[in-house]
């Protein structure tokens, strides 16, 4: 018996001092927790509630902290105000997560205390590995078949995709399998599937991937198009063209053309897309798992000149797109970044600036809707129809999604239009109709500035000498024997070319032609005859060869010279 009552009695202190410990905790007495503290001590100077290497009460604290702004009536200490209870909410989170004051406090106006909490929480740890199927070569039942029989834990992303799947554990490199290199599937964020099945490619149809490397979203579109159509797939950097180069050869996509113009250079080189992507470049606030260094290097500069881009480059992807087209004529605009700056002011920017679209639903079964209003802003109504995608309530990268329908033709006042109603001449054209191509002639690639689009002659030449050879064999023909054509030396060039020259003077008449004659100039009335008699001259034109004079050809006859000398062994 006393064996049971000893037992009982260690289980009831143990019981004791959990609960003791969890009261330590949460305060669930019902106490309110002594989060704020004086800011200076009896001398004046500045103090710190906790040192910052106390990672755990610093912790403990930013809990206790967010669980007094969600109950802020009964749990306030008396004498203190919200805005002092979210500053200390911010320096907790600089300190504890290790953001700059100036991005946390931006992110933090995003949500609610404890949604916050849980967003900055989810971006310290990295998010599942997800490929994608490529459809052109392979299929995902086939391929998952074929990984798992390599040792690799997997299983589908999910009900919204039908070509991911998501990588527990693998045993293999995943980038070097025989499936990777003959382009089975390809290594991609499972958010970057979004804005590709928000634009639903048709095929056959005429598509402008903006901004295209490393070529994710553009294989994926090419397989949505089953290799039909033509897919434009544009990068303004010439180093990040040539790996989307590597990633079109290697998935078989045969519908592609690669292009490194400016994206603002759009519609300016090319218009008339039924479709047109545009994955702006932003902050990457959406994957600071992927990148720390995003919590301390973006500055006010940065969320200044990067919405500015953005707006330029979605006014020019509206532009490009032919509203008259039978089965296209929209646009998505997505970023990794979940700012408002970058997201929906980009967003009212161009429905206020282009009157001929409007948003429309983005198809995708998944997503919190765009804010209408939030920190005193107010938005289109139409911004609920957008996506916002967060790492903490999808496990996937913060993303941003939205879709425009083009119902009409650009207005020629509206701001930001290429001049694309003026001609070469300047004057403009009677059509009311501006989604034309902007008619002003594009300068020449140079061939030295660049060395992804320029073209190498002489290395041209040897493949067609080449082909050329190679032809000759198969037709039994020795291509050292015959000598390529319309090559010649510079003998026999000056030589045609003075012939050319002399056949050409002899057929022209009535031209006067000064004649040095014993010292004085003298004019024959028709050069291109013969003289018979007297000490006539006859002066052929000289001949030239690339703009330099080869020859003169001077004919005297035999009386003249007779007498021409007979005078100088006089004198």
């Amino acid at each position: 018996m006393w064996k049971l009552d000893e037992q009982k009695a260690i289980e009831d202190a143990e019981a004791a001092a959990e609960l003791e410990e969890n009261m330590m905790q949460t305060n669930i007495a019902g106490e309110r927790p002594k989060i704020l503290e004086d800011s200076e001590d009896e001398d004046g100077r500045p103090v710190t509630n906790l040192v910052t290497q106390d990672i755990q009460l610093l912790r403990t604290r930013l809990t206790d902290t967010i669980r007094v702004l969600d109950d802020f009536k009964n749990l306030a200490e008396e004498g203190r105000s919200r805005a002092e209870y979210r500053a200390s909410l911010l320096r907790d989170i600089c300190a504890y997560y290790g953001y700059s004051e100036f991005l946390a406090d931006k992110l933090l106006n995003l949500f609610p205390p404890r949604e916050a909490q849980a967003f900055f929480e989810a971006n310290e740890t990295p998010r599942p590995v997800v490929i994608r199927t490529n459809t052109l070569r392979t299929h995902r039942r086939e391929l998952a078949q074929t990984l798992i029989n390599r040792g690799v834990q997997l299983e589908p992303v999910g009900k919204w995709s039908k070509v991911g799947l998501q990588i527990f554990d693998a045993q293999v490199p995943l980038g070097a399998t025989p499936e990777y290199l003959a382009g089975h599937y390809i290594l991609q964020a499972a958010s970057s599937f979004l804005p590709v099945m928000a634009l639903a490619p048709q095929e056959n149809e005429r598509v402008l991937d903006m901004a295209a490397a490393p070529g994710g979203k553009t294989t994926h579109l090419a397989a949505l198009m089953k290799n039909t159509g033509c897919i434009f797939a544009n990068d303004a950097n010439k180093d990040r063209a040539k790996g989307l180069i590597g990633n079109i050869h290697r998935l078989g996509a045969r519908n592609v053309i690669v292009s490194h113009y400016s994206a603002l250079e759009f519609p300016r080189v090319m218009g008339g897309f039924d479709r047109v992507l545009l994955d702006a470049p932003c902050s990457g606030t959406g994957v600071i798992a992927k990148d720390a260094s995003v919590k301390t290097n973006k500055t006010e500069a940065d969320f200044m000149k990067l919405p500015h881009l953005q707006k330029q480059l979605l006014l020019a992807a509206i532009d490009s797109v032919n509203h008259s087209s039978k089965t296209g004529g929209y646009i998505v605009y997505s970023t990794c970044s979940v700012t408002l700056e970058e997201n929906e002011q980009v967003v009212q920017y161009a429905l206020n600036k282009r009157s001929n679209v409007k948003l429309v639903e983005t198809g995708l079964t998944f997503g919190k809707e765009g804010f209408t209003k939030i920190q005193g802003k107010i938005f289109h109504p139409s911004m609920k129809m957008t996506r916002r995608y967060y790492p903490h309530t999808y496990n996937v990268d913060g993303f941003f999604v939205a879709k425009f329908k083009k119902i009409g033709p650009t207005p020629p006042n509206a701001v930001g239009v290429n001049e694309a109603t003026k001609t070469n001449g300047g004057v403009k054209s009677t059509t009311t109709e501006i989604e034309v191509v902007d008619r002003t002639p594009i300068g020449a690639d140079s061939d030295e500035e660049s060395d992804f689009g320029g073209f190498d002659e002489d290395e041209d030449q040897k493949y067609m000498e080449r082909a050329q050879a190679k032809t000759m064999r198969r037709k039994g023909r020795d291509p050292k024997a015959i000598a390529p054509k319309g090559k010649k030396g510079v003998n026999g060039e000056a030589k045609e070319a003075i012939k050319k020259a002399t056949k050409k003077d002899t057929k022209e008449s009535a031209r006067e032609v000064p004649v040095e004659k014993n010292g004085v100039a003298s004019v024959k009335e028709k050069a291109g005859r013969k003289e018979k008699k007297g000490g006539g001259v006859e002066v052929a034109k000289p001949a030239t060869l690339n703009g330099i004079a080869v020859k003169e050809v001077t004919v005297e006859s035999k009386k003249a010279r007779r007498k021409s000398s007979e005078k100088k062994s006089k004198a």
